[in-house]
């Protein structure tokens, strides 16, 4: 099964200009938690979550002005969304990510595949994609380590 076929085709982005305030109204009022950053082209050039705005702009009492830029993250996790679902599966467990851009050949965003859309083609494997997806790896880091570790 293509990408193409489990995609959700109709999305909303934003422009790293648009700001934190308008950027939050769109995710309030589509009812969404995830935005496409993208260019003049609608290239992807980065992602805006609930979370971003919660735990970088307000945790940082950014102005609800400030441009996206300023919370987003800039990563971008993209396959071609004419590519096996498979592929979308092992970048989403490789990038611990639980929403993926698809993007035509020009580059320009067509689609958003998240976990939800892979569990509904199938559970089995869905699941676990959701399993690897959450796992957080502690890398030597004694500030991810309980006081008793």
């Amino acid at each position: 099964m293509r990408c193409n076929e489990i995609m959700k085709a109709e999305i909303e982005c934003v422009s790293p200009e648009t700001s934190i305030r308008e950027a939050a109204r769109k995710l309030r009022d589509h009812r969404i938690g995830f935005l496409p950053v993208c260019d003049e082209a609608m290239r992807p050039v980065g992602t805006l979550t609930d979370r971003d705005i919660a735990i970088r702009a307000v945790a940082e009492e950014m102005p609800l002005e400030a441009p996206v830029e300023a919370c987003m993250t800039w990563d971008v996790v993209s396959c071609s969304a004419s590519d096996d679902i498979q592929e979308a599966r092992d970048l989403m467990e490789s990038y611990q990510v639980s929403r993926i851009i698809c993007t035509g050949r020009q580059g320009r965003v067509e689609g958003i595949i998240s976990l939800s859309d892979i569990v509904d083609v199938d559970e089995d494997s869905g699941a676990q994609t959701l399993r690897r997806v959450s796992q957080r790896e502690v890398r030597g880091d004694s500030r991810f380590l309980s006081p008793g570790l």
